[in-house]
């Protein structure tokens, strides 16, 4: 344990390619226990499963820098997924309009 501890910056999930630095205070074998240095009001310690931590950091400006780089690298895949989300539209139209085109043959005694 005294390895992690060692590491007490962790990049926690916040949304979709984005991650919040955190500060590791105290940790189980199951939990740790921070805050968030960012946050204009860091109010009481936060509890989370060590399974909330994406990665660690020795420093606060390491776990900065790899957030920025994350999101450089995220920002790569943008237009991939617009592409995506356009054929899947695209196809879920496909879909609604052979369903409707299906029950509107039976309705004509099809």
């Amino acid at each position: 344990m005294s390895d992690r501890i060692e590491r007490p910056w962790a990049l926690m999930r916040h949304h979709a390619g984005w991650a919040d630095v955190f500060h590791i205070e105290s940790e189980t074998a199951d939990s740790i226990t921070g805050f968030y240095p960012d946050r204009e009001t860091v109010g009481p310690p936060v509890n989370y499963s060590v399974r909330a931590v994406l990665a660690r950091f020795p420093t606060m400006e390491a776990a900065r820098a790899a957030r920025e780089g994350a999101v450089l690298e995220w920002r790569k895949h943008d237009e991939g997924v617009r592409e995506a989300e356009t054929k899947l539209r695209d196809a879920e139209k496909a879909r609604e309009e052979a369903w409707l085109g299906c029950l509107r043959d039976h309705a004509n005694g099809g």
